[in-house]
Order: structure tokens, then sequence, then C-alpha cells
């Protein structure tokens, strides 16, 4: 049976090989934190095209909306134990936004981020196999970092640029490829180089495991930073 939920828009990123994977946190009838959820097409990869997640004003999601969402299945498989399928007839629409001094409340802590088992030749602990992944509750988190270092590379699989994110938590080194458009627009016309931010939020997504390598990938979705998070916008 059809069912609504009303998500708070915390990633809007890229998805191959053409769409995006939204996600976010289920905001309760009574303002109150719910759990995750990443609303799927039913394509194989599950990714959204653009008609599927625009608003009726042909606008689109952007971080922190608040938006109701028509699913028609969950289809949670681990790692992804979050995702329910989209209604086919669209009809998403933006409610509200949430405030830049409520967001904190949405910040996890988990003593590392999922199993840090494997390295690709440019990350540190963004891998794992998927049968370690298979053993996993969850693929998204939300945490908050004091400092936070952006890599803006020569992409050796693209045209432009490619994009990492470098950080440490608890005291255990990680770097990410980073999926945020809104990084991407930042700072293409920049140098290539390393430009450290300060007091923001990641949103962090494992993915399913991935036809070459066979491996769950850990990838930074968003990036939030703390004074623009009223009016962040992807």
């Amino acid at each position: 049976m059809p069912y609504t939920r009303k998500i708070l828009c915390l990633a809007n990123s890229y998805k191959a090989p053409m769409g995006r994977c939204i996600a976010g946190r289920e905001i309760k009838a009574d303002g109150s934190a719910g759990g995750w959820i990443r609303p799927v097409s039913a394509r194989p990869k599950g990714e959204l095209a653009s008609i599927e997640y625009s608003y009726p004003d042909h606008t689109r999601p952007k971080l922190l909306d608040v938006m109701e969402v028509p699913l028609i299945a969950e289809r949670g498989e681990p790692p992804q134990t979050e995702n329910h399928v989209i209604s086919p007839a669209g009809g998403w629409k933006k409610v509200g936004r949430l405030a830049t001094d409520e967001l904190a409340k949405f910040v996890e802590r988990p003593d590392s981020i999922w199993i840090c088992s494997g390295r690709t030749r440019d990350g540190h602990n963004d891998c794992m196999s998927a049968d370690e992944a298979a053993g996993l509750n969850s693929s998204l988190l939300l945490i908050e970092m004091e400092n936070f270092t952006i890599e803006a590379l020569s992409s050796r699989f693209r045209e432009g640029r490619a994009y990492r994110g470098r950080f440490f938590y608890r005291e255990k080194y990680y770097n990410f490829s980073v999926t945020d458009p809104g990084i991407r627009e930042m700072f293409d016309a920049q140098d290539e180089g390393d430009y450290p931010l300060e007091n923001v939020y990641l949103c962090l997504s494992l993915t399913r495991p991935y036809e070459i390598d066979k491996r769950c990938h850990k990838l930074i979705a968003a990036v939030i930073g703390k004074e623009k998070a009223a009016t962040a916008g992807r």
C-alpha cells in the first residue's frame, strides 16, 4: 500500500551514470528525528532521474529541505537497509526548511565509520568487502567535524575534477570520494590542491558492491557548513 514519509534532505548527490541519490532522516509527526530513508527508483541501481524527484514547480530538493515523499515499498538490502521505492506518480512536496541550530540533533557519534578494512588507490579506510558490508544494518551517517579538507584533483576517469575529503574521526584517518554537487560548483574554478574547511556536517553513504571490484565504497554525499546551513542548497 502506498505511503508518504516526511524527510529532512541531508544528501542530493551524484549517482552514476546520470542520476541522483537522495537521502535523509524521517521527521515524525511530533517533530522528532526518525530513522534514515533513501528514496530509490525501481531500476536495478536505484538511481533517481530529475523528473522523479522534482517538486510541482519544477524545482528540486535542496539540502535541509523538509519534504513529503510518496513511497510504495521498502526495498532495504544489506548494506542499504534504508531504501524505499518511490511512487512512479511523483508528487514530492517541500513542506519546510530546517533551522540551522536544529541540525545538531541529527548528528550521530559511532565508534568508527563502519568497517575499516580496505582502501582504494587514492583513499583510506574507504571500502570493504561485500561480505563485510552484508553484516551492517545501516549505510548512512551524519557526523560533525571541526576540521575537514577537500582535495581537488585531476580525474583519471572523466573530464574535469575529482574531489575527495579527508578527516580524522576518533583518531582514525579517513579519505573518501566526494559526490556532493555543491562541492564541485564551489571548487571547479579553483586551482588543484587542498582546501581546509572548518565546522562542517558530513553526510556519509555506503554504496552497494561496485561492479568492477565487488567492494562497497564509503562516500561523502554532502558537506554542510554550519554558518551556511540555513541557506544551503544544491
